[in-house]
């Protein structure tokens, strides 16, 4: 007869479960092992479920996804030493999309611990926390039951006040089972803009007659949608979404460019405008070809964090704020205006997308985006996309109606995200979830077919075989290196997915019969795989073709 679970919640362990369920947590990601185990020793109202991975990396992926897919805090748990050490790749792509994420892992127990000193205790490292410390927003180490509960209390604040990122507490094992009792946790904390800087940017606005805006993941994370929507229609500018932001505005609407600044015709709209607005955006290497791309003189930078502000072009006008609130007072400080500049777009719009789905090297990826944006759109899906180079087509074109709808791991560029971030997109938004993989990444993470079907999860995999790594294939090919390194055995991915129980169908193409199968998988609410053998070519958004 199984015993039944112990309450433990005025322990450490359940303390902080405690707390994280009233800071609005439902789902956290973890990973059991010997000196966690007090937190899979709880059970109470109000506390989250913890849902077993079959990865450490998968904790932090997954926490991710859910962060991305609804904006709330993502929390993951892994044991000590090596199980922390897993999960140090996912950290960092949570780093680098800032997304606010709380990882939670054990340390050896203080009895055993000796400041300085490596005793060989098992999964002891020197300093744990440091392998976290270059990429965490902040990092704790505490060593009482006092100070653990509140340096949770001030990461979870930490994760989710702006500019957001991932927060990383170790707690020793014998400290989780110490008796505490949990403390309240602070609301994340906005930044107002100086009046001043909104007064010098809503000048240079008036004085400037053709104006692009460019807009980040910042404007996502500080829900400022509807304010963006607003600041374009009134200035009449067209809107340059980074891949962060893809969504902000619907995929119709006429200020929306709806394609990426890496195709010329874009870049050649932004580099004549007079000038370019960032909003939440640091203008990173990828969105702006190593900022090589042409711009106008004229900047303005708004964003909450300082450093993005300048990091990589010097604004014009700097306002050091969070997005929704600077876009607020700008709207009530501007006239609205005309511009022929809307007019220019749709027809850039068009004209591009034509040529696009003219050439022989884009048609095929063309047909990909079009396949999953109306099966995604049919079902309000969310979709998870991996680096490879389907992912890249999806990531860098699909059009979505809502932001929280894409999510793209171009932050740290980590291959193997989609299908373990998929399970924490989908656990947490209750939507139909899309994880389009290539056939190399996705044997990152096949043990995570397990926990799909464990909580019956409404996941449906695109696998695109190519037979390897398609992307290093064709840029060994580009290059007239010979190919190394990059065609992969693989299994029989069908009969794989049969054997977890997972139905699995496959198409020829990437057209219409794709469509067709994503459609009748994404309906069915259960774990399903889509497989087809295509070998497409990469986008003009990856590096080895921004020059064409």
């Amino acid at each position: 007869m199984q015993k039944p679970v112990k309450n433990n919640l005025d322990t450490v362990a359940g303390s902080v479960l405690s707390m994280l369920g009233h800071a609005g947590v439902k789902t956290v990601f973890g990973l059991p092992g010997v000196h966690n185990l007090a937190f899979w020793q709880c059970e109470g109202e109000g506390i989250p479920k913890i849902v077993t991975v079959r990865h450490e990396q998968t904790t932090v992926y997954a926490a991710d996804g859910a962060a991305r897919a609804t904006g709330r805090l993502g929390v993951a748990l892994t044991t000590t030493g090596p199980g922390a050490a897993n999960a140090v790749g996912a950290f960092g792509e949570a780093a680098a999309s800032g997304s606010p994420v709380l990882l939670i892992a054990s340390e050896i127990s203080t009895a055993l611990a000796r400041r300085g000193v490596m005793r060989g205790v098992l999964h002891e490292s020197p300093d744990q926390a440091a392998l976290f410390a270059s990429l965490a927003k902040a990092v704790y180490r505490p060593r009482s039951a006092t100070a653990a509960i509140a340096a949770v209390a001030d990461a979870i604040e930490m994760a989710l006040s702006w500019p957001q990122g991932p927060v990383y507490v170790d707690i020793p094992t014998d400290v989780l089972h110490a008796m505490i009792e949990p403390m309240p946790v602070l609301s994340a904390q906005r930044r107002a803009p100086v009046p001043e800087a909104i007064e010098r940017a809503a000048s240079l606005i008036r004085r400037s007659r053709r104006i692009v805006v460019w807009a980040g993941g910042g404007v996502v994370q500080s829900g400022a949608e509807a304010e963006l929507q607003e600041f374009a229609e009134l200035i009449a500018a067209p809107v340059v979404t980074t891949f962060a932001a893809n969504g902000v505005l619907s995929r119709d609407h006429p200020n929306s460019v709806g394609l990426p600044p890496h195709e010329p015709e874009i870049a050649q709209l932004i580099g004549d405008a007079d000038l370019l607005i960032g909003v939440g955006t640091d203008f990173d290497g990828m969105n702006t070809r190593n900022w090589s791309m042409p711009r106008p003189e004229l900047l303005i930078a708004i964003n909450c964090d300082a450093t993005d502000l300048s990091k990589n072009y010097l604004p014009t006008v700097a306002v050091h704020s969070d997005a929704k609130l600077a876009l607020a007072m700008l709207v009530a400080l501007l006239d609205e205006r005309d511009s022929t500049l809307l007019e220019e777009l749709a027809d850039v719009r068009s004209s591009t997308w034509a040529r696009l789905r003219a050439e022989p090297i884009s048609a095929p990826g063309c047909s990909l985006v079009d396949a999953v944006g109306s099966a995604a759109r049919i079902h309000d899906a969310v979709v998870v996309v991996d680096m490879a180079i389907a992912g890249y087509w999806v990531g860098g074109y699909g059009q979505f109606d809502r932001s929280r709808r894409l999510q793209y791991p171009v932050g740290w560029g980590t291959l193997g995200f989609a299908l373990p971030a998929s399970i924490g997109a989908a656990l947490v938004s209750g939507r139909p979830t899309l994880a389009i993989c290539g056939d190399g990444g996705f044997m990152f993470a096949i043990g995570e077919l397990a926990v799909l079907v464990q909580e019956n999860l409404p996941i449906t995999i695109l696998l695109v075989d190519d037979g390897g790594y398609g992307m290093l294939r064709y840029e060994q090919r580009r290059v007239g290196d010979e190919e190394r390194g990059v065609n992969l055995v693989r299994p029989d991915f069908v009969s794989l997915s049969s054997a977890f129980g997972i139905t699995a169908s496959t198409v020829d193409s990437v057209g219409e019969e794709l469509e067709g199968a994503l459609v009748k998988a994404l309906s069915s609410g259960q774990p399903q795989m889509v497989v087809v053998r295509a070998s497409l070519m990469p986008p003009r958004t990856t590096s080895p073709r921004w020059n064409e």
